[in-house]
């Protein structure tokens, strides 16, 4: 069983609650998704056709024990779901970032999915699997990147009706170069949301650097 791979590399987790831990990521490559704000747009296309085995030969080679399965979409790659409970078997705390477009059902239960909900101006809100809400786990987590005051009134709208933070943690993100952070966190505030504001900690580090 093979996959097409876009890069691994060792870094610091970005995002969610496991921000600033030492992590290895596997980039796969694909996605059906054409979000307007994408900031990986180079893991589309290409890529190295590689093995399970060959993945966790490479992952072994750094000394974190996080490991963080991102794309593109992983989850367009049938072969994703065979990778995230080898990785469990290895022992690796192991967290899954997925658009929320496709079913996350099959993901091994000890996988922590990272789920976005995709906002209007995101261009890609049509394709939103709601059906996921009722597969995610306390320690799962979604993401909203907001880009607008509208983005943010859906997601508030999404947040309330279904009580997405009764489910687990909810992640409010303002999309780079749209909006600027502070508004959104003084809206979050105002509102007094149950979510997290996030900044992308690896941008504030490098900016929008390959492999960081």
């Amino acid at each position: 069983m093979t996959l097409r791979i876009t890069e691994i590399f060792y870094s610091l987790q970005g995002e969610a609650s496991r921000v600033g831990l030492p992590t290895v990521f596997v980039r796969l490559t694909g996605c059906p998704l054409r979000c307007t704000w994408c900031d990986t747009t180079y893991s589309f296309t290409g890529g190295e056709t590689s093995t399970v085995a060959a993945v966790l030969a490479e992952v072994g080679k750094y000394p974190a024990r996080q490991v963080c399965v991102t794309g593109g979409e992983p989850l367009a790659q049938k072969a994703c779901l065979t990778l995230l409970s080898a990785l469990c078997d290895a022992g690796y705390d192991v967290s899954l970032e997925t658009s929320g477009a496709l079913d996350i059902a099959p993901v091994d239960p000890r996988v922590s999915c990272i789920m976005d909900l995709k906002a209007p101006d995101s261009g890609e809100s049509a394709k939103n699997l709601w059906a996921n809400l009722t597969h995610l786990k306390p320690r799962d987590e979604i993401k909203i990147v907001i880009a607008s005051r509208e983005d943010y009134e859906w997601a508030r709208e999404v947040l309330l009706a279904h009580r997405l933070d009764a489910r687990c943690p909810v992640l409010f993100s303002p999309a780079q170069g749209s909006i600027e952070p502070a508004e959104l966190a003084s809206w979050i505030l105002e509102d007094g949301l149950p979510v997290r504001f996030q900044l992308q900690l690896h941008k504030l580090l490098w900016g929008n650097m390959q492999g960081k």
